[in-house]
């Protein structure tokens, strides 16, 4: 069996999240590209991926990682440019499958994975935005930067995040505790809509984890919450002491990033 990494990039809208459902109906972004592979490969039996994290409804990604083996000779570097090419001509328009790598025995997208790195974006303006509204949560109430960034910080290291994900996450039987490993939030302009950016690194997330974070940190940066709140919440090990959860459409999964050591061809990019 040789294992390959692939690279995907996909509008969330229109999936019902990424894991695959029991319900063919359901339309989701595993399901999808996993169908594409399996007529693209010419197999008999389907393809099964696993991802690097699992989005939510409406969560995009620009920078999902999958990994999935086939038995057989490995492919090479012609064989792989042409599957590139046939996926993309095959998945629909709201994915593009980005690059696919040989990478080592065993290779798993989530165990394997260091770091993953989640952007939420905000558009912090009376109007609503016309080019980004489908990607950025449209806040009104005019937010404090600087407070929000400070507050951000009370959320690095290594903590029991109990408060911060949705209850079937939260039973007693799971273990709670992920590291943050950094928060930064800037603004950018797209199209000439000013954006605020939250970009947040960690080791891994649970459920819902980044968006009631960012909602947090926004009814602390609207004068809602005290700008000293989070360590409390934290310690309340309990939903209801945190803020609510921001909208899906405002999250992309970003970056992912790996060992060197995990892939074969040693400096070949997935950005």
């Amino acid at each position: 069996m040789n294992s390959y990494a692939l690279t995907l990039t996909y509008n969330g809208a229109g999936f019902s999240g990424f894991a695959r459902q029991k319900d063919p109906a359901i339309i989701t972004v595993q399901e999808t590209l996993e169908q594409v592979l399996t007529t693209v490969l010419r197999l008999d039996a389907p393809v099964l991926t696993v991802c690097a994290g699992r989005t939510d409804a409406g969560v995009h990604a620009r920078g999902q990682v999958l990994s999935f083996e086939l038995d057989g000779p490995a492919l090479d570097d012609n064989q792989r440019r042409q599957v590139l090419l046939s996926l993309n001509a095959l998945t629909p328009a709201s994915m593009s499958v980005k690059s696919i790598q040989l990478a080592k025995d065993g290779f798993s997208a989530r165990f394997d994975a260091q770091s993953r790195q989640y952007h939420y974006y905000i558009y912090n303006h009376s109007s609503p935005p016309v080019f980004t509204k489908d990607f950025a949560w449209h806040v009104p109430k005019k937010l404090d930067i600087d407070i929000m960034q400070k507050a951000a910080q009370d959320l690095k290291g290594e903590h029991d995040f109990r408060s911060f994900c949705t209850a079937h996450s939260a039973t007693e039987d799971k273990n709670t505790v992920r590291t943050i490993h950094g928060i930064d939030i800037t603004k950018c302009t797209i199209l000439g809509e000013e954006i605020v950016v939250i970009c947040i690194t960690g080791s891994a997330f649970l459920h819902s984890q980044v968006r009631i974070m960012v909602g947090t940190l926004q009814e602390i940066a609207a004068g809602k919450r005290s700008s000293n709140a989070i360590p409390q919440m934290l310690s309340a090990l309990n939903r209801e002491a945190a803020g609510v959860t921001a909208p899906a459409h405002g999250l992309m999964l970003y970056q992912v990033d790996y060992p060197e050591s995990c892939f074969q061809e040693i400096g070949s990019s997935r950005d």
